[in-house]
Formats: structure tokens, sequence, C-alpha cells
């Protein structure tokens, strides 16, 4: 299979990129459900999931830049593998220049401030110090980006950052008005118009854009999922999904085949609808 690749700042990133979410124990869904992945995701399972990715051309993962991500990709790293890390700063720690500076210790080639963050700096008239954060990436060689959940941080960096990517989630869960992290159990809302208002913001960035919470945490019929993606997804842009595979191993395979049939390549489907993550 293959669905080629974009280029984001001065790397080459494959179309479909697998997110770390499931690896961190955040579901979207349940507490019980956040404590059952992270008593599946074993650092050996993680590893096991991580080489099915570049066996299938996935080059890029996008993770935490917290200790327990840093040192299964050392170990990962040390075994063979080459997949590009791009970070994701942690809102629980409150200086983002902690993130950053793992991000930078820890191998990654790109680094991106965590949408929550982003939703939290915006709603609190906070985003000057934004600019400080992607100098400080951007100053120590890595690619620089920013997540968010609603239009108006894209609105905001259009006129006021230089990135090289966006990363756009079709959802707003749970807004992050008056704290930037995310709180589990707590009754999320995933809501057709954000999804639309996010792509029709997308069409107008001038950066590339990473779709994220594609399938909504599960929610979203896969085939439907990726066949909007695919029918909103800029020739610059890529989609990240996460995936648990429990139950069904070939998860991140049959994500790749629906993603490639979306975009128009002729490949038969030969099962039904699983649950994504």
């Amino acid at each position: 299979m293959s669905i080629g690749q974009v280029q984001i700042g001065p790397l080459s990133v494959s179309r479909l990129i697998i997110g770390g979410n499931p690896f961190s124990g955040f579901s979207h869904q349940t507490p019980e459900k956040d404590q059952e992945m992270l008593r599946y995701y074993t650092t050996a399972r993680i590893k096991d999931t991580l080489r099915q990715a570049e066996d299938l051309g996935i080059n890029t993962f996008l993770g935490r830049a917290d200790h327990h991500i840093m040192r299964l990709l050392m170990e990962y790293g040390e075994e063979g593998g080459t997949i590009q890390w791009f970070a994701q700063t942690c809102p629980e720690y409150v200086a983002v220049g902690r993130s950053i500076g793992n991000a930078v210790h820890g191998g990654a080639k790109a680094c991106y401030l965590h949408g929550g963050q982003m939703d939290f700096f915006l709603a609190q008239g906070m985003l000057d110090q934004v600019h400080d954060a992607i100098a400080q990436i951007r100053g120590a060689g890595l690619a620089a980006g920013i997540a968010g959940h609603v239009p108006g941080v894209f609105e905001w960096a259009e006129t006021h950052l230089d990135v090289d990517f966006y990363m756009c989630a079709y959802y707003n869960p749970s807004p992050r008005d008056e704290h930037a992290e995310h709180t589990p159990g707590v009754q999320e809302r995933f809501a057709d118009q954000d999804r639309e208002a996010m792509v029709r913001l997308i069409q107008n960035l001038s950066k590339p854009a990473i779709h994220y919470k594609v399938l909504a945490a599960g929610r979203n019929d896969p085939r439907e999922a990726f066949a909007f993606v695919a029918r909103h997804l800029r020739p610059q842009d890529a989609v990240c999904v996460g995936v648990y595979p429990r139950d069904h191993p070939q998860m991140l395979a049959e994500d790749l085949q629906l993603l490639e049939q979306s975009l128009g390549h002729e490949r038969p489907l030969g099962f039904g609808n699983t649950l994504r993550v």
C-alpha cells in the first residue's frame, strides 16, 4: 500500500501518520477505557505497533514530549526503528519550554504546541507567549507547528505566526477555556458542525494541515470518516489516527486501506466496520 508523502518544512511525511493518544491512555471515551489502553499498551506492544506502521510505509509518529514516550522511542531506535517523531507539548508541564526541551533532547524532528494549550491561550488572551515557544522550537532546528480544536486558533496564527504546519482537530470535545489539560471522564461532545467549520477553515490555510480526531475517538463509521477526510484533504495535507488493536490486530492496515481507497486508489475492501480511536 502507498498513499505517498507530503512535505512539512524540510521533512517528508507519510500521508497517514500514527498518533500516540492510545499509547498514553487517552481514549476520549471513558476512564475505564483509558486504563484498559494503559494496561494493553506495554512498551513492547507500542514498539510492535510502530514496527507495523513502518512496514506499512508510515514514517511519522505523533506523541507526547514526556519521559514515557522519550524512553520507548530511545529503545525503539536502538532496536533499528526509524520512524520520525513529531513531539506534542504536554499541558501538565506549566512551562511550555520544558516540553520543547524534552522534544529536542529526545531526538524529535518537529514539535507542536498542544491543542488544549492553544485553545486555553486563545480564551485567556495569552497568545503572545506562543511566539517565544515557536522561536525555541525553530532555534533547535525542529519543524514548528501548533494544534487547536477551534478555528480561532488558526485564524490568529495566520496573521501572527510563521510555522511549518498546523494540527487541525475535527472536533472540540471539551472546551479548554479554563484549563489546558484534558479532564478524564468529562462528558465530551463530537458535533458535526465543529467538523464542518474546521474543514472550511483548512481550505484557506497557508500551511500544510494535519487532520486529526477524524474518527471522533471511535464514534464515527471509519468508511464515512475516511471518505470525508479524502474530500477535504488538500495535496499538502496529512491525516493522523491512533489505533487500539487489542481485539482487531489489522486495524492500522485497514485504516490505511480505507484512506487509500477514499483518495481514489482502486483496491477492494474485504472487512467490516471496526472500532477506531
